[in-house]
């Protein structure tokens, strides 16, 4: 049976900064959204509009100032800063514009990372596990190349990997292509998608780019803090 429970459910979510100065500034104004298991989603806005806010607090970098959020049906607010760390990395993957790798260590390295802080020592089946990630972005020739030695297109492929690691439900993608070629991130685009299909993994994607936007199942904008309009994939 299908779990109907919702990855991402967020009820009210405000976000102010300097609260209770003479210069606070609410950044988001009463969000409501739900994702669903298997959704590949969009969220696009002008600089400043709050999509960098609002994804800091899907992934539980950051707190909401007031309402309630809710990742695989449980509630947030009352967890505590390692409660919230332990949350992130068994149920959110990070993939990010700048790649955030090691360069000083393997592309397998790189990937065994969340794995071997989850447990806190290295063991065989975590090293099979990300042999295995690497063969579902193709990148296994490359596995002991150092990443700071590769293109920018196979170190988004192991960033790829790395936030497959632990397996999560949901993986957060700030502008994963803003820094590629359009052919590179078009299939860095491309193998998102082949992940979210064959692994049900609920995705949501930062982009400014309207044609990868229109590759998704839902588009979200956001302007002025709020979800302005959600148009879904005819």
């Amino acid at each position: 049976m299908v779990d109907a429970t919702p990855v991402v459910r967020l009820e009210g979510v405000k976000k102010a900064y300097g609260v209770g100065s003479p210069v606070e500034v609410e950044v988001l104004h009463g969000i409501d959204l739900e994702l669903k298991r298997g959704e590949f989603v969009a969220l696009t806005g002008p600089s400043g509009s709050g999509k960098s806010t609002l994804l800091n607090i899907i992934g539980l970098l950051d707190r909401p100032t007031s309402g309630r959020l809710f990742i695989e049906g449980r509630e947030t607010s009352g967890l505590n800063d390692t409660e919230l760390t332990k949350l992130r990395g068994h149920s959110i993957g990070f993939i990010f514009q700048s790649h955030c790798l090691i360069s000083a260590f393997t592309a397998l390295e790189n990937v065994m990372m969340p794995q071997l802080a989850a447990v806190e020592f290295p063991n065989e089946a975590i090293r099979s596990r990300s042999a295995e990630l690497l063969i579902q972005v193709d990148l296994t020739r490359w596995q002991d190349n150092l990443s700071g030695n590769m293109s920018g297109g196979q170190q988004q492929r192991v960033a790829i990997a790395r936030a497959l690691a632990m397996n999560p439900a949901l993986i957060l993608a700030d502008e994963p292509t803003g820094n590629l070629d359009t052919k590179t991130a078009d299939t860095v685009i491309e193998l998102m998608r082949k992940v979210n299909l064959k692994e049900g993994t609920t995705f949501l994607i930062v982009t400014h780019n309207m044609g990868i936007a229109h590759r998704c199942d839902r588009i979200l904008e956001v302007v002025d803090g709020q979800i302005v309009k959600a148009s879904t994939k005819v």
